[in-house]
């Protein structure tokens, strides 16, 4: 038992020890880094580079390291390594800190900072451009078996304030490690290039690296401010409107179709937006799907134009922008007639209108009696001989003098057309 308790103690002694040397001593000393430098490397891109201070004690501990950068944006992090690359503007000028830590469960150790500056360009204030915007748009490659899409860049800007008439401008991009000047540029009146398009570049279509545009110049009255900006491809990238839209009706229900957009990204990467407008009564319907084919219920009786735009899902990749609305399909009756159609409607109901306000008038003042007279029945000596036959019959003497009156009138007519 005695042994076994002396082992134990050994045991526990050797433990004790072991998690001095790892545990971090609070009274240890940190010194910080040496030789730390900042080396441009590429547009809108810089290097970070430091050693471990040689004097540093060393013990069985893992050091770490502390970068914070400082200018022009502030933002910090932490590596194990003793270089760091940095994606960032330049045209104001990069500053940034380093300093060794030693993180435990309680406590953080650290040095003090060390820190390193890359100044700002030379250049006139005012002479750098303004507004850069920059698109890219994806296109169908068929010169190339390496790649199926092949992405093209637009960039515009403004003249700086300040610049000179004689100040040309000159657009550089960077994506990755592939670096290109522009060679298509537009121009303004007084021949400035305001405008660069890449017809082809090196940037791909799914990716995910940060686009990197730099915009220098020269002028032989005044030094020329260069400008860069950062750009990320998903907030940039104008995505191809869908293909082959269809739209066809059945009664009241309206079956619209269409195919995914040129694009590198596969078909369940897309949303869309379908567009039904109603030409009669101006009624807009808006829909937003994940799927290539959308039905409708619609007023049969009305004509509609369909149009669908897409935009690549947060699924692929960060939302971005949206494309162009396709071009509008009518589908549809249309109630509104022709203008010529409504001319002889018009005319008609004027005419008709008029007829029966003339007929009015003349039932009114009786003018078709007077422009029409009746035309009197000719005579007839049959109804005459009747008539007489009835006289000599006749038992009352009024009945016959009325009578008689009438046939004796009528018989001396009778008489005498019959002389004549």
């Amino acid at each position: 038992m005695i042994i076994v308790a002396h082992v134990l103690l050994i045991l526990l002694g050797a433990t004790e020890i072991l998690q001095a040397d790892l545990l971090p001593d609070e009274k240890i000393s940190l010194l910080p880094p040496v030789n730390f430098t900042i080396k441009v490397t590429g547009l809108a891109q810089v290097l970070l580079q430091w050693k471990p201070n040689p004097d540093q004690e060393q013990r069985n501990v893992n050091l770490e390291y502390q970068v914070k950068i400082n200018a022009p944006k502030e933002d910090d992090y932490e590596t194990r390594i003793t270089e760091s690359k940095c994606v960032t503007i330049l045209h104001k000028g990069f500053s940034a800190s380093v300093r060794t830590i030693l993180q435990s469960d309680h406590s953080l150790l650290a040095s003090s900072w060390v820190s390193a500056e890359l100044h700002a360009p030379p250049g006139s204030p005012g002479t750098s451009i303004v507004n850069l915007t920059c698109t890219t748009n994806t296109t169908e490659d068929n010169y190339s078996r390496l790649r199926s899409y092949q992405v093209s860049l637009h960039c515009t800007w403004l003249v700086g304030t300040d610049a000179p008439e004689d100040t040309q401008y000159f657009l550089y991009y960077r994506y990755g490690s592939w670096t290109e000047e522009c060679q298509e540029y537009s121009k303004d009146t007084l021949g400035r290039n305001i405008a660069c398009w890449f017809p082809r570049t090196f940037i791909l279509s799914k990716g995910r690296d940060w686009l990197a545009v730099l915009v220098n110049g020269s002028s032989k009255h005044s030094a020329i401010k260069p400008f860069d900006q950062l750009f990320a491809l998903h907030a940039i990238d104008q995505i191809n409107p869908p293909l082959n839209v269809t739209a066809e009706i059945e009664g009241t229900r309206l079956s619209i179709q269409w195919e995914k957009p040129v694009s590198a990204f596969p078909i369940h990467c897309f949303d869309y937006e379908v567009k039904i407008h109603n030409t009669r009564n101006g009624y807009l319907q808006i829909e937003k799907l994940m799927t290539n084919a959308f039905i409708s219920i619609i007023d049969d009786l009305s004509k509609h134009d369909v149009q669908v735009r897409a935009a690549v899902s947060s699924m692929c990749r960060e939302a971005g922008l949206w494309s162009e609305w396709s071009q509008p399909i009518y589908v549809g009756n249309d109630e509104h007639k022709p203008l010529r159609e409504w001319f002889l409607i018009v005319i008609m109901a004027t005419i008709c209108f008029i007829l029966l306000i003339l007929s009015l008038i003349c039932k009114i003042c009786h003018l078709w009696i007077k422009l029409f007279p009746p035309i009197p029945a000719p005579k007839s000596n049959i109804k005459d001989l009747f008539v007489t036959t009835n006289y000599e019959k006749a038992g009352s003497s009024e009945t016959e003098i009325e009578v008689i009156c009438y046939i004796e009138k009528i018989g001396v007519e009778t008489l005498e057309d019959s002389v004549f």
